[in-house]
């Protein structure tokens, strides 16, 4: 993932930028990860899915551990650095369900994370069932 590292350092400071992340921020935000064994904060560039008053944020990777239902987390979104609630999906159906939405929003999340979409255009439910086996979760964000 050595390109995935350079993107992601792009994308922390062009997230930081005001006038820049007006306009890449618009499905972008950054989140101040904090981990829990080492204490450091990680600055984690991800695409996010507005829905029913949350941000939705899924990912696979280990990041997502440190994040708990019920705590809080630094977020940079659209230029403001601001606090945000979480709230952790981790079961099958959640997880299935959550992904499909941001599946359907976004298709770059879909790509990268080889979801597939069915003739009629609606992310395939067996790509969904993969993503959960392979780790997925979703983070709904309530920023303040």
């Amino acid at each position: 993932m050595p390109l995935q590292n350079v993107m992601n350092a792009a994308m922390r400071t062009a997230l930081k930028l005001p006038v820049v992340s007006k306009f890449i921020g618009a499905r972008l935000l950054t989140l101040y990860v904090v981990g829990r064994k080492s204490g450091r904060t990680f600055e984690v560039p991800v695409a996010y899915t507005p829905h029913d008053g949350e941000l939705l944020v899924g990912s696979p990777f280990a990041w997502g551990k440190n994040l708990r239902t019920g705590e809080s987390i630094e977020i940079q979104l659209q230029g403001a650095r601001r606090i945000a609630d979480v709230r952790v999906i981790d079961d099958q159906a959640g997880v299935i369900d959550m992904y499909g939405i941001i599946a359907r929003d976004n298709r770059n999340f879909a790509n990268f994370n080889h979801i597939g979409y069915t003739p009629d255009g609606e992310p395939d439910p067996r790509d969904l069932e993969r993503a959960f086996a392979d780790g997925a979760r979703v983070f709904a964000l309530s920023p303040r």
